[in-house]
C-alpha cells in the first residue's frame, strides 16, 4: 500500500476551513500519486501552540462539520484520511484527537492523546484513556497514536500485540526533538516488527519551530522515508513482504517474557 504523509505549516491564520481546503488539495495529489492513505499533522485543522481559548473555540465533535467535510474530500478523491484536531468531548472536556476515514468517507478510528506533553497540551486538553483500537485498509491493520505517544514504548507494544501492521501518527513536534524522526520512530518500528508514520508539521507557530523530518518507521530497521523540515507531501510503499520478512528475522514479540516483567515491577 503507498501512503502519503503531509508535512506542512498549515493556514497562516489556523483556520479550520482552510487547512480542509488544504487536505483536499493534497489528497488529490496523493491520489493521483496512488496513495490510498493520506497522514496530515497533529492539530492540523486549527493549529497546534494556539492556547486553550482559541481551542475551545475551534473544537468540534469527532462527527462535526469539519468531519463532515472531511469525509466528502475522502469519498471525492477515493482516498483515506488520517488527521489531527481537537475534539469536543464529554462534559464540555476538550481532547487533542486524530481521525481516521476510509475511502468512503466512514469513521475508522477516533483516538484522543493519551500522553501529554508540557504544559502546552495541559493548558489545552484533557488526556484520552487509551485504546489498542484497530481499523483495516487494504489488508493492513492500522492504529493511531498522537505526537509524544510514540515516545512510551507500552503503548506501542498494546497496537503490536493486538495485531497491528502500521502505526499512524499526527504530530507537531519541534526543535531540538529530531531525535524521535531519527531514532525513536525507527526503534518502535523495529522491536514491533511493524511500520510508523510519522506525519510531522513545519515551520513556525508563535515560540515553536517545528522541525519537520516527516518519516516512516521500517520493520526491518531504519526509515523508508524520511522528509527535509519544509512543506512536503512525502510517499511511502509498505510491502507486506517486508512485513513478513521484518517478523521472520525479528521475534520480539514472541521471545516477550512477561512474567519477568512483573517481577520487576515495584511490588512485583
Amino acid at each position: 500500500m503507498r501512503i502519503a504523509l503531509l508535512q506542512t505549516a498549515g493556514d497562516p491564520a489556523n483556520r479550520p476551513a482552510a487547512n480542509l481546503d488544504r487536505l483536499a488539495a493534497a489528497a488529490a495529489r496523493a491520489a493521483a500519486a496512488g496513495a490510498r492513505l493520506l497522514v496530515a499533522p497533529e492539530m492540523f485543522l486549527s493549529g497546534y501552540n494556539i492556547g486553550r481559548e482559541a481551542a475551545l473555540a475551534a473544537a468540534e465533535p469527532s462527527d462535526g462539520p469539519s468531519a463532515r467535510r472531511a469525509a466528502d474530500i475522502a469519498r471525492d478523491h477515493g482516498i483515506a484520511l488520517a488527521y489531527g484536531y481537537p475534539e469536543r468531548g464529554e462534559r464540555g472536556r476538550i481532547y487533542n484527537s486524530a481521525l481516521l476515514l476510509d475511502r468512503d468517507g466512514e469513521t475508522l478510528l477516533n483516538f484522543r492523546k493519551t500522553h501529554l506533553f508540557g504544559d502546552i497540551d495541559r493548558a489545552m486538553f484533557a488526556p484520552g484513556e487509551g485504546t489498542a483500537e484497530l481499523a483495516q485498509i487494504d489488508g493492513l491493520r492500522l492504529g493511531l497514536l498522537i505526537c509524544y505517544d510514540v515516545e512510551f514504548p507500552e503503548v506501542v507494544r498494546a497496537l503490536a500485540l493486538g495485531g497491528a501492521d502500521l502505526v499512524i501518527v499526527p504530530t507537531a513536534n519541534m526543535k531540538p526533538y529530531d531525535a524521535v524522526s531519527l531514532f525513536v520512530v525507527p526503534a518502535r518500528a523495529f522491536e514491533n516488527e511493524l511500520f510508523v508514520a510519522y506525519a510531522n508539521r513545519c515551520g513556525r507557530e508563535g515560540d515553536l519551530d517545528y522541525m519537520g523530518l516527516s518519516c516512516v518507521g521500517d520493520p526491518q530497521g531504519g526509515n523508508l522515508v524520511l522528509a527535509g523540515d519544509g512543506e512536503e507531501l512525502v510517499l511511502a510503499d509498505l510491502d507486506p513482504e517486508r512485513l513478513k520478512a521484518a517478523r521472520v528475522l525479528g521475534t520480539h514479540l514472541p521471545d516477550r517474557r512477561p512474567d519477568v516483567y512483573r517481577r520487576l515491577m515495584p511490588g512485583g
